[in-house]
């Protein structure tokens, strides 16, 4: 039945018997546009000219060097604009967590005294990180605190894993990066929080400092930066193209070219 919503206004509504006009049409040049602005965005951001502490814990040493070396990604492997809205979208829920923290009794900063991101800054500045925040006291929860913060939001598979291995086993580049970070901020336990993008729950984790692991990472950043400054490739991860990990790496078509 039709409905006047104003009443004597002449305008009448229709209860489904207009066409939704071409939603998928829409759709497709709506989010070509907004693809289009983010990978600009990114093309225009500044390459880092260091190793990044996150990065330390990668597996291959010569995909590493490739990334600090700055060699161009294999063909169609940059970051599409799918992978950019996860990007933005993981900003928005540490915000989100960032205040929950707050609001349940955390004092979680997020900046030190000067106003600038924690981090730290090793090698002459070629090795650098950049840490989500210092918890620097909170309720009882059984962690001493100051405690180093890293936030990562999850999709739904990657978070069951990591609620049911923990950060050392599922995550093993996460593990890394906060040993290293605790290593060179000089603190003793990380507060990790993990959010599920498709839930929105919560998963903690107290993960103590490992200073012999530590120490590993720091060797390892450091014979990165010495191959990416005289030239050279460490050895390939796999004996074969197929391996996994190769199969997802966007340098694999120049590795498997290049002299093993």
């Amino acid at each position: 039945m039709p409905l006047d919503m104003n009443h004597g206004s002449g305008v009448v509504y229709g209860r489904g018997d207009a066409p939704p006009g071409d939603a998928a049409e829409t759709t497709a040049r709506v989010n070509a546009l907004v693809d289009a602005a983010l990978v600009a965005r990114n093309r225009r951001q500044r390459p880092r000219d260091y190793l990044g502490g996150s990065r330390v814990g990668e597996p291959c040493a010569r995909k590493l060097v490739y990334e600090v070396a700055h060699a161009p990604k294999d063909p169609g492997r940059d970051f599409d604009g799918g992978i950019l809205r996860v990007f933005d979208a993981g900003h928005q829920f540490e915000a989100l967590s960032t205040r929950w923290l707050r609001e349940a009794g955390f004092d979680l900063r997020d900046r030190g005294a000067d106003g600038g991101q924690f981090g730290f800054s090793a090698a002459s500045g070629r090795l650098r990180g950049h840490a989500d925040g210092v918890i620097v006291a909170g309720p009882d929860v059984g962690l001493r605190w100051p405690a180093l913060w890293e936030h990562k939001a999850l999709g739904q598979r990657s978070w069951s894993d990591l609620v049911k291995r923990g950060l050392r086993l599922s995550k093993p580049i996460y593990f890394a990066q906060v040993q290293l970070y605790m290593a060179y901020l000089q603190l003793e336990v990380t507060f990790f929080t993990a959010l599920n993008r498709d839930t929105l729950a919560l998963y903690h984790e107290a993960v103590p400092f490992d200073a012999a692991e530590a120490q590993r990472l720091s060797d390892q950043a450091v014979g990165i930066l010495r191959a990416v400054e005289v030239g050279e490739l460490p050895p390939r991860i796999a004996q074969a193209a197929d391996f996994y990990l190769c199969r997802l790496c966007p340098y694999a078509t120049r590795c498997w070219e290049a002299p093993a």
